[in-house]
């Protein structure tokens, strides 16, 4: 019988993602702690992001798809005023607008206006291929070209803070997959008249997964392989039974 420290492992990890560290970071680690390829992630986040990352190990890659295309919720902070040409605070100012006449019922109303489904255009900063480019790509040769848009949806969202002195709204949204924060924030801004883009967000919930579940990165770079193998989730219990 092949022992627990030597083989195959399989599951899924996760980990909440430091603002700079990289879902191919997270992989790259992993396989170095465990000593394998046979590991992926399910969906990035932005750079300046924080929150959960899902990585599946051996058998659990074959649920990639699946657990890629499950709700998510996040919470966020949307400067109002000023609109960046990656919608987040990574991205160079290209306007700034007055807010002095925005008010909190205008917020309510705009948060209203993008409520249940809507269709929404994925920003040129992301990793939508175009001709089998990504858009990230094009964009930093200054590219601007044609996107899709994509039907989501939105399941609930809250406005926990509403900030007119500075004009920032702290938020929190349940949404589908496929979904763009950062352009929910600027679609937003763009309703009111003013502009807007993200300067904080943070992942907290994937499908069943939650963020209290998730390793810190400087906890997964410090452990051993004993100790990422403990923190993984079986394959089993993530299968649905059939009665």
């Amino acid at each position: 019988m092949t022992s627990p420290s030597t083989e195959s492992p399989s599951g899924v990890l996760l980990v909440d993602k430091d603002p700079g560290f990289t879902s191919h970071n997270a992989v790259a680690l992993c396989r170095r702690i465990l000593g394998t390829r046979k590991v992926g992630h399910c969906g990035t986040l932005d750079p300046m992001a924080t929150g959960m990352l899902i990585l599946v190990i051996g058998k659990a890659t074959r649920l990639q798809e699946r657990l890629m295309s499950e709700d998510k919720v996040y919470t966020a902070i949307m400067q109002l005023g000023i609109e960046t040409n990656s919608q987040d605070a990574d991205g160079e100012v290209v306007a700034t607008k007055p807010t002095d006449g925005v008010t909190a019922a205008d917020i309510q109303r705009a948060f209203e206006h993008f409520h249940t489904e809507f269709d929404q255009v994925p920003p040129m900063f992301s990793a939508v291929k175009i001709n089998g480019v990504p858009c990230y790509k094009l964009a930093r040769r200054g590219e601007e070209v044609a996107r899709r848009a994509r039907r989501v949806r939105v399941f609930d969202y809250t406005i926990t803070r509403i900030d007119l002195s500075n004009a920032q709204v702290d938020f929190s949204v349940h949404c589908s997959k496929g979904f763009y924060v950062r352009t929910y924030a600027h679609d937003i801004g763009q309703l009111l008249g003013c502009g807007a883009h993200l300067t904080a967000l943070r992942r907290i919930r994937s499908g069943q997964f939650d963020i209290a579940q998730a390793m810190s990165v400087s906890d997964l770079k410090a452990a051993t392989r004993q100790q990422v193998l403990a923190r993984l989730i079986p394959v089993e219990q993530l299968i649905p039974t059939t009665s």
